[in-house]
């Protein structure tokens, strides 16, 4: 399997998200609601063009001890993408490496002309 970019729209509120999957399916990167489909395909390639660079990332520690990171924009400082919860440093780490390898070449598959999914 490639890495690919899906783009959805959600039944629940009727937003467009993409979700980041890597080669192996799982999910590494995921956005906010966008409220057009153009706004959600353009933050896929923010996400493409500001991925590559670690100064884009933002490493957290969620409220449960937990650690996650966002990947922010380095034109406008925005956050334009968020990823799961990781029980290490070092499991943020290999997700931070994971998407500045597949985010720049993910294909992106369209599935708001499918089921929408939430």
């Amino acid at each position: 399997m490639h890495p690919v970019f899906e783009v959805f729209k959600s039944n629940s509120n009727y937003q467009y998200y993409f979700r980041l999957k890597a080669e192996n399916g799982q999910i590494i990167l995921a956005s906010e609601g966008y409220t057009t489909k153009e706004n959600c395909l353009n933050g896929v390639t923010s996400v493409k063009q500001n991925s590559p660079y670690d100064s884009n990332y933002l490493r957290r520690t969620a409220n449960n001890g937990q650690y996650y990171f966002n990947l922010k924009s380095m034109n406008n400082g925005q956050v334009i993408g968020t990823s799961e919860l990781y029980v290490s440093q070092q499991g943020r780490e290999n997700g931070i490496n994971s998407v500045k390898r597949n985010a720049p070449v993910a294909h992106v598959i369209d599935l708001t002309n499918q089921q929408a999914r939430a």
